[in-house]
């Protein structure tokens, strides 16, 4: 067989690269032009167009539906199929509309209007936590307008750091971070950033994640909807290890777009003296429940798309790791 000569595999490389960089571009333009045209449009017409393609998504192109009715199935198994429906339907819609309200806020929304598009029935308590010189976890979920959050937050001079992967398209990657720094939500990659949260941390600040996706066998497996799901042992390890107050929340729309509602679910602090969820699998499976019950407000502002309930190997390293995920952490002084 032939070997390429090395110069020709070079070549070849910097050709397929130059290939990806034209295709991400190309993509980012579009994106970009999207935005500009919804940004141009009224928030009525966006929610129009919001639910003439959510209708399109369902019926007729049926976009990773047998997940959504299979995600269904399992967290409202007495909602008739026609209820299923309804819900999965209302998802998309919501969905939609959600990177239409993203696209508008930073148009909409600033620090003289924001009570126009903002509830928040528990201000003290989360402000009164957000001021405190500890650092703060905020563990929220796809649910809601879940980009609007850390937004907010922001807006009212808390910034914010949240761990989310890198995109593979380098110009939407850093377009998107721009947008979720403009009001000062910093983003820190998934892999190799152990050591800035752990100064995150003791430099008092705040950390906003999401507990709701699978996490492999090697995980925390706690009660999700009745079923066992795989769960980050992480999210609970950075308020243990931390010591840091720790609340369940998410932001709702409320009614017309661009209307929100900030609601924390339950709120904890491991320096308490009547603390009792000093482990990892009691604190995963605490926020967890509190997630699970705010899904049930408002399903239809839920990510039913992502396949959240997998089979359970019973397999040797699983199960230890199980078992070693059930020891007791104590928080730190």
């Amino acid at each position: 067989m032939c070997k390429i000569p090395p110069a020709s595999r070079e070549g070849t490389v910097a050709a397929v690269n130059r290939t990806k960089l034209i295709i991400d571009y190309a993509a980012y333009v579009a994106v970009r032009t999207v935005v500009c045209i919804i940004q141009a449009a009224p928030l009525s017409t966006c929610q129009a167009w919001s639910r003439r393609l959510g209708w399109l998504f369902w019926h007729v192109f049926k976009l990773r539906r047998a997940t959504v009715e299979e995600n269904l199935q399992t967290a409202f198994p007495d909602k008739s199929p026609a209820e299923h429906a309804a819900i999965a339907l209302a998802m998309w819609e919501h969905l939609l509309l959600m990177v239409c309200e993203i696209a508008h806020a930073p148009r909409k929304i600033n620090r003289t209007n924001w009570r126009t598009h903002l509830a928040m029935p528990q201000m003290r308590l989360m402000v009164r936590r957000l001021l405190d010189r500890r650092p703060v976890v905020i563990i929220s979920g796809h649910l809601g307008n879940f980009e609007m959050g850390g937004y907010l937050l922001g807006l009212h001079g808390f910034p914010t750091h949240t761990i989310a992967r890198t995109l593979d398209n380098g110009y939407l990657d850093r377009w998107i971070n721009e947008f979720r720094e403009a009001t000062g939500q910093y983003i820190l990659p998934k892999h190799g950033s152990s050591q800035q949260i752990e100064e995150l941390l003791k430099s008092g600040g705040t950390l906003v994640l999401l507990g709701d996706q699978h996490a492999g066998e090697a995980a925390c497996w706690v009660d999700f909807f009745g079923r066992p799901a795989s769960t980050h042992k992480a999210v609970a390890l950075f308020t243990l290890s931390g010591n840091a107050p720790t609340s369940a929340g998410c932001v709702f729309r409320k009614g017309e777009p661009m209307h929100f509602e900030m609601r924390v679910a339950d709120l904890v602090d491991p320096a308490d003296a009547d603390f009792k969820l000093g482990s990892i699998p009691l604190l995963t499976q605490w926020y967890t429940r509190c997630l699970e019950d705010l899904i049930r407000i408002a399903p239809n502002q839920y990510w039913w798309l992502h396949r959240r309930w997998r089979e359970q190997k019973n397999n040797g390293r699983a199960r230890r790791e199980r078992r070693r995920g059930k020891d007791q952490i104590r928080p730190a002084a």
